[in-house]
């Protein structure tokens, strides 16, 4: 099984782009996005469909803004998708889906950003440490994966310029405390598991031409639980893809 991530910067944009080429080609059995930024009453309207995939869409209440949506194979009968985890001020903005399967839990999460004055950081912070609370009541059912755009870069090998960016929102003190504290509930980064070592992003600012020059941040992100791990195949990051400032990311089990 292929379970893909993707922050596609607005799903409308991603359509005109190559988002259903890229799902043609890449074959994922699940696909998660974020940052869809469509408000589900628009998108009926539109009667946006995804060939060959079962779409179960989490749009936030204000329009043009956030939320996520999950892709799941025609093949696949077994899987349920259920939309945000029990609290209005998160789930208002489309931040959480689960997908359950007969034996793991998949959250597809849109972390909130900081934002540039860390105006949301505490906003950020109160999400994850409710997040925490779900997941851990979760795992005591099953295996949890989750996977999406966490807006935080975990260690300075996450970043091209962390000394620069130390304190900024994305590389606070804060943001990363709760991104260790969640593996110390006995979860893994599958991509540091695969590549301890090894320097590759998923997000670039579109200023200064970062991409171009690989100037950028691994924000996107599959933590898995322990309990799990020895099932993964692979994790990986497709940063020749282009069509979002994101890149997919994903594992193979």
């Amino acid at each position: 099984m292929k379970i893909i991530s993707w922050n596609i910067n607005g799903l409308r944009a991603a359509l005109n782009k190559n988002l259903l080429s890229f799902l043609e080609t890449e074959k994922a059995d699940i696909v998660c996005v974020q940052e869809i930024k469509i408000a589900d009453e628009t998108r009926a309207k539109l009667k946006i469909e995804i060939p060959g995939y079962q779409s179960f869409w989490h749009g936030a209440q204000r329009p043009g803004y956030s939320g996520t949506a999950v892709f799941v194979s025609e093949g696949i009968t077994d899987i349920s998708v259920k939309n945000g985890f029990g609290l209005a001020a998160y789930d208002d903005e489309g931040r959480v889906q689960v997908i359950e399967s007969k034996d793991f839990y998949l959250l597809n999460v849109y972390f909130p950003n900081a934002n540039q004055e860390l105006s949301r950081l505490d906003y950020k912070q109160a999400f994850n440490d409710e997040l925490l609370k779900f997941i851990l009541k979760l795992e005591k059912k099953k295996p949890v994966l989750i996977c999406g755009d966490f807006n935080v870069a975990h260690q300075e090998i996450d970043l091209a310029r962390p000394k620069e960016n130390v304190g900024k929102a994305g590389f606070t003190t804060e943001e990363r405390q709760w991104f260790a504290k969640l593996l110390t509930h006995n979860y893994l980064d599958s991509f540091r598991y695969f590549y301890p070592n090894k320097i590759q992003y998923s997000w670039w600012s579109f200023r200064a031409a970062a991409r171009k020059r690989n100037v950028g941040w691994r924000i996107d992100y599959f933590v898995v639980s322990a309990k799990f791990i020895k099932r993964l195949k692979n994790a990986f990051i497709l940063d020749q893809v282009e069509g979002s400032d994101h890149a997919p990311v994903g594992i193979e089990i």
